[in-house]
């Protein structure tokens, strides 16, 4: 008697888009790749759409050190279970949503194994494709504002608040009472207000440090979710008071000595991707319960989705959208429609 519950026959191989070596012009291939079988607590999945985000396309130019080529790109599924080992949960007909190892081969594909307690389960009433612009940029804000230490009243600034990671921080922020700055191109600032934010900043504007101090007052900000980087990183410090909190998603730049003094910062670096690095069940468990959290705000309403734009499942188009990607200066989530 078999212990594997599957829907139907499954074929024995499947589509998957994947980089052959990286590539500055993000070349991605076609490949025909045997279906992986599940292992365990493993449930394998038929995926129906794939978010994209900024470190699938920075991944995809420079190689990541644990990758094996050709690589499959993609770490944010939604997909249905298809087959799991018997008393694994959920079972078979269940639609989840994850975010995949870093380390491993990614989700661009028609098929793909997943352990189980690293997915939450789709409630109906919220679309496969917008369960795919929840994983990176959701999870990455609610570790950012844990990171934090967010109190009610504190007051926070978050650059690029247009991004996904910065859209998802407003809304969860003000659920926390702060009251928030952010940075913004004009026509996104409406957006943003309609988010939640209470002060919105033109990003390009030269005297953007003088307005901040204008806006605040001298005790600067309580805490800072830096997205951006560098430079940037070394002038949200400087925004600071002295031991505030900083969440940082970018490798650190050199600082200079005296303003560590003068500023004292606690630092913290947000790595989505570490929890399986380094191989902690409890970290991908965590994946999982926030995974919860944010279905459940989206299935109530409680917060608003990035708009999606939709992309082909074709080594062009994703290429494509991999590069508009990095260059910027859109608005939203790219979501790849596998099936479905």
């Amino acid at each position: 008697m078999s212990h594997i519950q599957q829907t139907t026959d499954l074929p024995s191989t499947m589509r998957a888009l994947a980089v052959v070596e990286p590539n500055d012009a993000i070349t991605l291939s076609e490949l025909s790749v045997p279906v992986p079988s599940p292992e365990g607590n493993e449930l394998l999945i038929k995926v129906e759409y794939v978010g994209l985000n900024h470190v699938d396309a920075n991944f995809a130019k420079q190689g990541f050190c644990k990758w094996h080529y050709p690589h499959v790109l993609g770490h944010d599924a939604v997909g249905v279970v298809v087959q799991a080992n018997k008393g694994v949960f959920p079972g078979v007909g269940a639609r989840v949503v994850w975010h995949a190892s870093l380390g491993d081969q990614g989700v661009l594909s028609e098929y793909t194994t997943v352990p189980n307690y690293a997915v939450s389960v789709v409630p109906d009433n919220v679309s496969p494709a917008d369960a795919a612009t929840l994983p990176c940029s959701g999870m990455t804000a609610l570790i950012a504002l844990d990171k934090l230490q967010l109190s009610e009243g504190d007051s926070l600034f978050i650059d690029a608040g247009a991004g996904g990671v910065g859209q998802f921080a407003i809304q969860f922020a003000k659920q926390r009472g702060a009251t928030v700055f952010t940075t913004a191109s004009k026509h996104n600032h409406k957006l943003l207000k309609q988010l939640g934010a209470d002060v919105v900043f033109d990003y390009k504007d030269p005297k953007l440090e003088d307005k901040i101090r204008r806006e605040l007052g001298p005790q600067g900000f309580d805490a800072v979710l830096d997205c951006i980087g560098g430079d940037t990183t070394i002038r949200n410090v400087e925004l600071m008071r002295f031991c505030g909190h900083i969440a940082c998603l970018n490798e650190l730049p050199k600082f200079e000595q005296e303003l560590m003094f003068r500023r004292a910062p606690n630092i913290g670096i947000v790595s989505l991707g570490g929890a399986w690095l380094a191989n902690s069940l409890c970290a991908q468990q965590k994946l999982s319960f926030m995974g919860n959290l944010l279905l459940d705000n989206a299935a109530r309403g409680e917060i608003k989705l990035p708009q999606i734009h939709a992309v082909d499942f074709s080594a062009h188009a994703v290429s494509d959208a991999l590069n508009k990607q990095l260059a910027g200066g859109f608005t939203g989530k790219q979501v790849v429609q596998v099936s479905g």
